[in-house]
């Protein structure tokens, strides 16, 4: 069956003008049209598609970040529902089309972890690189999302395995895989020497439990020659970090520029003609955790005439950013919703060997320029572009599904025979690990930001109700009590459909144990949300990004409306027919404008939330107020409460908490639980909707 869809979407965009009539005038031609069946058996297939081809320049970036386990895809997310296996056959459809057009085609990925079994195959790619025409970047932070990689332990024993069927030309590490020594040692030992000088950890260090010394997870620096001879420098430098377990250690990025290595690899004594700098990283210098501006600075002041290009991530954003007229960045958004594309045109080499701008396809043309709305307190230079380099840039936002990657493939034989394994691979150990175990029917769509609280759509509305019900001390159920809640440990939206052991690690992943404080007057115990919500937000102890908050994290990027079609760009005479029709989704808006998104969407609205939730539960029926409650609150908040207590007026401390619930009902047991009770109607044929905004 998927051999046929691919064919038929091969004709019809291989040949196919690429716009609608009114492009051209009205045809009487043939008019096809199609929807792309997914590979994962409970997923929905996407109906839009892209809005023109992509443009291919001189050198050309496929990105990744911060995939936190999605391999399976979005099961429920008609936008975002291609799998590990489909991207596998898209990467290397587009090897062979870099190949075909002469040009440079990289692979980018920036956080992950990794296994012993990865070890083996990639060795066996590495035997076949000689064939590679793509440089594939990863940006870490490969697990902690989804049941794929979290239902094992540790996590990503799975994922990671299925995750390194991509052969990346250049990886950074994420904070992901420092939190716990295990998975940081996994990384040292397995992940480290399979991908060697290609895995970069500019200012990453763990120590050898066998010297007893620090030593650098991957490489300090990379510089290759890429297939057309373009000759880069690389670097992989993780944000400013200080929640890693005590066996690592990152190093300041203030710091690092300052060592001497670094600046000798900078003035390398080989020739450099790009400077590719990848890491875990924003690439907006205004984000509170990005290093990328001094490292910018730092280059630009040593090399003033060699371009720079980055990839960022972990704020889960789509964005693009100049910093001069020959360096940008580029950020790729989470969760395999975005696979991000970059070309670049221009660059000055003698070794290059390839074309410039190939023939018969779009290249890039736009010229890179700061914006007018620079922060006026930057510290980055100041010195008007002249856009005198050359360079041209084009950039692009691909939503994760088959329409998107078939489209832009335009092959005869889209699915690969790896792509096809990775796809059973992928359903075979989520039958393994039960994941389609059924708990419920959501009967609606419950988001973190696209619906306001209180609203019945509200995930955090849902939260409060959830808790009432399910968190209860049987022995003191009569008794009022006050569940305090940090909506951090929500993790991401919960789609109308099946509610299964899958999405309970999908939206709430974390372990967070229930205490309490009992018998606390209710006069105070009231003013506690208060202040929780009115204060900074809540910050885990081992590690500063797991604490969301509705102004840090997983946000969609700023919103705006975009409508850009795109000009066709005709080729022949069969044309298929454009489904029109425009579902929620991203509505990017970064440097260069709106027109980045690769298929159009309307916008999903953005609301703002509270830090903390509060459920009421077994309160007087008379509508009065109780005297005392037992004050209900997860344990990584116990400290903020206690100080939220005293500003209240109460005096208590860590000798007054204790245990409410036994240890293993946590944050991702409530909602199974909950959809237990609550959700059982249309058992087992639960209806499902087309995704979040919707």
């Amino acid at each position: 069956m998927h051999w046929v869809l691919s064919f038929l979407l091969a004709i019809i965009v291989a040949v196919g003008a690429l716009g609608c009539n009114d492009c051209y005038g009205l045809q009487k031609d043939v008019v096809l049209s199609r929807n792309v069946r997914r590979m994962q058996p409970e997923a929905l297939s996407a109906v839009t598609q892209p809005r023109a081809p992509l443009e291919w320049g001189q050198i050309n970036f496929l990105h990744t970040t911060d995939t936190h386990g999605w391999l399976e895809g979005h099961l429920k997310e008609q936008n975002y529902g291609a799998d590990w296996g489909d991207f596998v056959s898209f990467s290397k459809q587009m090897k062979r089309k870099a190949r075909s057009l002469g040009v440079d085609l990289l692979l980018v990925d920036t956080g992950m972890s990794r296994t012993e079994r990865q070890f083996e195959c990639l060795q066996r790619w590495d035997n076949a690189r000689s064939h590679k025409l793509t440089l594939a970047i990863l940006l870490g932070d490969l697990h902690d999302g989804a049941g794929l990689s979290d239902a094992t332990s540790p996590n990503g024993n799975v994922s990671n395995i299925i995750f390194e069927n991509i052969d990346y030309d250049l990886l950074a590490i994420g904070n992901h895989e420092l939190y716990v020594s295990e998975v940081a040692y996994k990384t040292f030992y397995q992940f480290s020497t399979v991908y060697g000088d290609r895995y970069l950890t500019s200012n990453v260090e763990i120590i050898n439990p066998v010297t007893k010394q620090f030593e650098y997870i991957g490489s300090k620096y990379r510089y290759f020659s890429t297939r057309f001879g373009l000759r880069i420098m690389a670097f992989g430098v993780l944000f400013d970090f200080n929640g890693s377990s005590n066996v690592s250690r990152v190093t300041k990025t203030e710091d690092l520029v300052k060592q001497q290595w670094f600046r000798d690899a900078v003035n390398y004594t080989k020739p450099i003609d790009l400077f590719v700098v990848i890491g875990h990283n924003p690439i907006r210098p205004t984000a509170a955790t990005s290093t990328f501006g001094l490292l910018y600075k730092t280059i630009r002041e040593m090399r003033p005439d060699i371009p720079i290009q980055a990839f960022g991530g972990h704020t889960h954003i789509r964005d693009f950013y100049v910093y001069d007229d020959m360096t940008t960045g580029l950020e790729s958004g989470r969760y395999c919703e975005t696979l991000g594309w970059l070309s670049i045109g221009g660059i000055k080499s003698p070794t290059f060997r390839g074309k410039q701008m190939p023939n018969g396809v779009p290249n890039p043309t736009r010229k890179a320029a700061p914006t007018s709305s620079r922060d006026p307190t930057s510290s980055l230079p100041t010195s008007t572009p002249t856009n005198s380099s050359g360079l041209v840039y084009a950039r692009r936002y691909l939503d994760w599904n088959r329409i998107t990657f078939m489209y832009h493939t335009a092959a005869w034989d889209f699915d690969s025979q790896t792509g096809l394994q990775v796809t059973n691979e992928i359903t075979g150990e989520r039958g393994n690990l039960k994941l389609s175990t059924l708990f419920g029917c959501a009967p609606t769509t419950y988001c973190q930001y696209c619906q306001p609280f209180g609203a019945p759509g509200n995930i955090y509305t849902l939260m409060e109700i959830a808790l009432a019900t399910t968190v209860v001390d049987e022995s003191r159920r009569d008794i009022p009590r006050l569940i305090l809640a940090n909506i951090g440990t929500i993790r991401f939206d919960l789609p109308k459909g099946p509610f299964t052991l899958d999405d309970s690690y999908i939206v709430s992943p974390f372990n967070d144990a229930f205490q309490f404080i009992p018998d606390v007057p209710y006069s105070i115990a009231k003013q506690v949300l208060g202040i929780l919500n009115a204060g900074p937000v809540q910050k885990r102890e081992f590690g500063q990004d797991f604490g969301f908050s509705s102004q840090d994290a997983c946000l969609d990027p700023p919103i705006t409306h975009n409508h850009a079609t795109g000009k066709a760009h005709a080729r022949s005479r069969l044309l298929r027919r454009q489904n029109t029709q425009l579902f929620p989704g991203y509505t990017t808006a970064d440097d260069f404008g709106t027109d980045g998104d690769d298929t159009p969407h309307t916008e999903i609205p953005n609301f703002t939330q509270p830090n903390d939730v509060q459920a009421n539960a077994s309160f007087p029926g008379d509508g009065s107020d109780p005297k005392t409650v037992d004050l209900v609150f997860l344990d990584f908040i116990a400290s903020y409460i206690l100080s939220a207590l005293k500003s209240a007026g109460g005096n208590y401390t860590i000798g007054d908490v204790t245990g409410y619930l036994p240890r293993n009902f946590t944050t991702n047991s409530y909602l199974p639980a909950y959809a237990k009770v609550a959700w059982q109607e249309n058992m087992p044929n639960c209806p499902v909707g087309i995704g979040i905004g919707s």
